[in-house]
């Protein structure tokens, strides 16, 4: 590198510091480009004397100027061993850096930016701003490509002044203009103010972080006591069959195969939390960098015209309570021990299934059993929406089983049963004994609700809102997640969001069940368990966006 500097400098020309191009010899023997001599040559015309502009050795007449033919060619082949060197040459502008906008042909790079010229400048040409004493007041700055966005498009002016009511920078000639009567402070004040806001933010990311990684221990601490519980009940049971070989063998399998199922459906739970912590820490991180990166930005324009879009902190879709609820699988257990003592006479009467003895466990029926979701659809029931109670915003089609929200109010009469401020619909049919139907949902946020006919039409209160009322059950699903309401109260469901959701009421075992469907699977979201006093109604509630829209769907087969 050295040399190739040695080697630059014996061929550059003294006048524009460039390499030489259509290099000629004076008579002294120094070399320059034959324009810059002529240039400097005909500056020298009015006093009829040409001088070397090194040695100062002057000629009479002016020297005619010859082309000089070697070193031409030795200017090229020095070119061409740059050009083949050049991605090891630092000192050369590339796209990543500012190039020196004094630099005739192949650009060198910015070391540094005036504000007040304004240019940017190689080590050689930002010389004379150390040299030259008019120009040693110029604010220098790192080298910036966006440079004459510190420079006032009005009055040409460097602007280190920031506008509080505008929100912007401007030149002290604006605070006497436009911007006249408004707040405004140095563009450094305003840059330390908001520096003590990032730091805020910063201490907000780092301890939501520390927060968060505390809670996927406990996640992780989580998996392995399932594992343990799983891997417990497996072997107890097992030993339980054993007694009963005989009688019991296939069903030792099947019981097997059912914890291991909720095993495996619980870890993966686990598992979908964890992805999402670790996907929000890494998240938080970057920001965390971000935000580093900006605080450390000496250039108060820059600083201020990236704040706005870095120092927003977006709010956690996390909850920072992670509780774990020991032991898992201990009622298989009881219910399999318990099983043994009545197995006998169960075999004899039809064949049942383990599951609805142990309940509490959610274990699953075994494969050579109907599914879920074909066991519920037997309970299917058409379900339609009530013209008559669906909120002026609430377009009906598909016969009155898909609800979309509008813009527009819909051509629907008065009637004491619409809905005046919730943008809510209920069903035409009133629900008893045992029904199952299943939504579709699109958009930003849709309510799946069960209401009595009695809950209240008018108004925005929570007696007229789904779920936040004793009169009914909703649940809330958005794109990333869902939630429960029930008189107001609230139940956070972490799990894998569907745009189907299926709901199973037994209206005289008092039982309401929310399923998450994904194809023939289906999840169990949250289960009441109450005492209904009157009929109810399948409802929807849609937030206020024209992407939002709820389907009833129309099943093959139906009790209705």
């Amino acid at each position: 590198m050295a040399q190739r500097g040695v080697q630059l400098e014996k061929i550059s020309c003294s006048i524009c510091l460039d390499l030489l191009k259509d290099p000629v010899t004076i008579p002294c023997g120094h070399s320059y480009c034959m324009n810059c001599i002529k240039d400097f040559w005909d500056g020298e015309d009015q006093w009829r004397i040409h001088r070397c502009p090194q040695c100062r050795k002057t000629f009479r007449p002016r020297p005619v100027l010859e082309k000089s033919i070697m070193l031409t060619e030795l200017v090229e082949d020095l070119k061409k061993t740059i050009l083949q060197a050049a991605p090891a040459d630092h000192s050369y502008s590339g796209p990543e850096y500012v190039a020196c906008e004094v630099c005739t042909g192949r650009k060198m790079k910015a070391v540094k930016s005036c504000l007040s010229c304004p240019a940017s400048y190689c080590q050689n040409h930002l010389q004379p701003h150390f040299d030259v004493p008019g120009l040693k007041k110029h604010k220098l700055v790192d080298p910036s490509k966006k440079l004459q966005e510190k420079i006032c498009s009005r009055h040409e002016e460097v602007m280190k002044i920031f506008c509080r009511t505008d929100q912007q920078c401007i030149c002290y000639l604006c605070t006497m203009d436009e911007h006249k009567g408004h707040e405004t402070v140095p563009a450094a004040t305003e840059r330390t103010e908001k520096q003590k806001e990032l730091q805020v933010s910063r201490q907000q990311i780092q301890q939501r972080i520390q927060d968060q990684e505390k809670d996927l221990k406990l996640l992780q601490q989580e998996v392995e006591v399932i594992n343990v519980s799983a891997d417990k009940a497996v072997e107890e049971s097992e030993k339980i069959f054993t007694e009963l070989i005989h009688l019991i063998q296939k069903r030792s399998s099947d019981v097997k195969q059912q914890i291991r199922s909720q095993q495996e459906t619980e870890v993966s739970r686990v598992k979908d939390l964890q992805e999402k912590l670790e996907q929000e820490i890494t998240e938080l991180k970057r920001k965390d960098a971000e935000l580093e990166q900006l605080l450390n930005t000496e250039d108060h324009n820059q600083f201020l015209h990236n704040y706005p879009s870095l120092s927003a902190l977006s709010e956690s879709t996390h909850s920072s309570s992670i509780n774990i609820h020991p032991p898992y699988f201990e009622d298989v257990t009881a219910a399999v021990s318990e099983l043994r003592d009545k197995l006998e006479d169960i075999l004899r009467g039809p064949s049942k299934n383990i599951a609805p003895t142990a309940t509490k466990a959610d274990v699953l029926p075994p494969p050579s059993q109907p599914t879920p979701r074909e066991y519920f659809l037997k309970y299917s029931v058409k379900v339609t929406m009530n013209p008559n109670t669906a909120h002026k915003h609430l377009e009906l089609s598909e016969g009155n089983r898909k609800v979309t929200m509008t813009n527009e109010n819909q051509c629907y009469l008065d009637h004491p049963d619409r809905f005046t401020k919730r943008w809510q619909v209920l069903s035409k049919q009133h629900l008893t004994g045992r029904c199952y139907w299943e939504v579709e949902w699109s958009g930003k946020s849709v309510e799946v609700a069960v209401a009595y006919r009695s809950i209240e039409r008018t108004g925005d209160s929570a007696e007229s809102s789904f779920g936040l009322n004793e009169n009914s059950w909703a649940l809330c699903c958005w794109p990333t997640d869902y939630a429960f309401y029930c008189d107001g109260n609230r139940v956070d469901i972490p799990y894998s969001v569907s745009s189907r959701v299926g709901v199973y009421l037994d209206y005289i075992e008092g039982i309401l069940s929310f399923y998450s469907i994904f194809g023939p699977t289906m999840i169990l979201l949250h289960k009441v368990k109450t005492t209904f006093t009157q009929p109810l109604h399948a409802g929807v509630w849609l937030s206020r966006s024209t992407t939002n829209s709820a389907e009833f769907i129309k099943f093959k087969k139906s009790n209705n």
